[in-house]
């Protein structure tokens, strides 16, 4: 283990390799354990006159959010000597809820969907935090990044094949299935991110020093920081409702939309989204100024909003196929959404020597952003029964991109006249006698 991490303090290209390999690796597995039973239809199944799979969601959707909520305290306090034993046990955690679903009957198995979302919610924030920090924070979360977006459309790939082999195993005993054959990778690639070595002195200077937050200091951000926060959150939660519909729905949308479907078309979407947004965050990490960076990123946001209602507008208009507008859509989707998780408050903290951390302003923004899916899985099921989800869908985006944009050019302005506060407070402490 010392020799490894030797090799990574003296190469730059084995450091950025290991970290992307250990981060993508990590979190496609915690897909595994999350993803999967969005895979079944659960035809035949209701409860509470909603359709059984809207009610597993909303289960899983719910633990998900509260542990987003738990996650703003825990990952923002959280010490570099407790992340490995502490998602190690989340996993664990998560796979015995699968298991209770399987076993369980249809008419309370929900409750341990519930289970299953409450551990998972806080993966993320545990990943990230071995990585930023450094001076090329874009490009080692480059890899959590692509897993974000190809994990559920490959493992629902993989649903199928597995289902395919051993097809007497029914669809609530899947989801443990796949947990339990994806169980051994996880705790190898947990591994790999123990060994990363911590932030030098150059990625401190580079990027301000990331130190577990006190309840003094997160009020102190928010005093400071408050408003171009709430446009930030506002603009985060739209993006994570429409993601998080487009995701565990898409089998229905493909159905509805009448496009070629097979087994391999979740793949092969995300796959080609994954090498775009990939390159497109790439890209950041060639920016060196924070400032630069900062706006860089925000327009990678607009860019990716603006392509989520243009495809739209097009597909309503027969001028692409069905294919085209979910990969199109997609596209925009994590233009906007995998810039702001990694990048944005990244370069924020860097940018005004914010005594903070990113996963505090990540699980902020997560906690309210499942809450907002919740609501849209609700008012779908309640208010808007005889809508297609495509048709949904649909709408959403326009939504998405005029809420959005709004809220772009008012955290601009906040954050334009800040940096011009900075700037002058640093050149008067320049000028000043010593």
């Amino acid at each position: 283990m010392k020799k490894i991490q030797q090799l990574l303090q003296r190469s730059k290209f084995a450091f950025i390799g290991w970290s992307v390999i250990a981060a993508f690796g990590t979190y496609f597995c915690m897909y595994a354990f999350r993803k999967p039973f969005t895979a079944g239809t659960y035809s035949g199944y209701s409860l509470w006159g909603m359709e059984y799979k809207s009610v597993l969601i909303i289960a899983q959707v719910l633990g998900y959010m509260l542990s987003k909520f738990i996650g703003i305290k825990v990952i923002s306090e959280l010490k570099p000597t407790q992340r490995k034993l502490l998602i190690t046990g989340l996993i664990l955690f998560a796979e015995v809820a699968l298991v209770l679903f399987g076993l369980a009957g249809t008419s309370y198995n929900f409750i341990f969907l519930f289970m299953n979302g409450l551990p998972l919610g806080m993966v993320w924030g545990v990943v990230f935090s071995y990585l930023e920090g450094r001076r090329f924070t874009e490009l080692l979360a480059m890899g959590l990044s692509i897993s974000l977006i190809v994990s559920s459309g490959i493992l629902k790939t993989v649903y199928f094949e597995v289902h395919g082999w051993f097809g007497f195993i029914s669809e609530f005993w899947m989801p443990a299935v796949i947990g339990l054959i994806f169980l051994p990778f996880f705790l190898f690639f947990v591994w790999m991110l123990s060994v990363i070595p911590a932030p030098d002195e150059t990625d401190i200077l580079l990027r301000a020093e990331r130190t577990p937050m006190t309840n003094e200091d997160k009020r102190t951000v928010l005093r400071n920081f408050g408003p171009g926060i709430l446009c930030f959150v506002i603009i985060y939660v739209m993006l994570a409702c429409m993601r998080d519909f487009r995701d565990n729905f898409s089998v229905e949308i493909w159905n509805e939309i009448g496009g070629v479907f097979d087994k391999t078309v979740f793949s092969r979407t995300e796959l080609i989204t994954g090498l775009i947004v990939l390159l497109a965050v790439g890209c950041l990490s060639l920016i060196k100024t924070n400032s630069r960076g900062f706006l860089g990123v925000q327009f990678l946001i607009a860019v990716g909003v603006i392509l989520a209602a243009f495809s739209t507008f097009l597909f309503q208009q027969h001028l692409i196929s069905p294919f085209w507008w979910m990969q199109l859509i997609g596209v925009g989707l994590f233009l906007a959404y995998i810039p702001m998780q990694i990048a944005l408050f990244e370069r924020m903290i860097a940018l005004f020597k914010i005594r903070a951390n990113a996963g505090f302003f990540v699980y902020l923004c997560d906690s309210i952003g499942y809450l907002g899916s919740v609501f849209l899985l609700l008012y779908k099921e309640f208010f808007m029964k005889d809508l297609s989800w495509a048709k949904v869908l649909m709408k959403f985006s326009y939504l998405l991109t005029a809420v959005c944009l709004l809220f772009l050019v008012f955290a601009a302005l906040f954050f334009k006249r800040k940096s011009i506060l900075k700037h002058s407070i640093d050149e008067i402490k320049i000028t000043e006698p010593v």
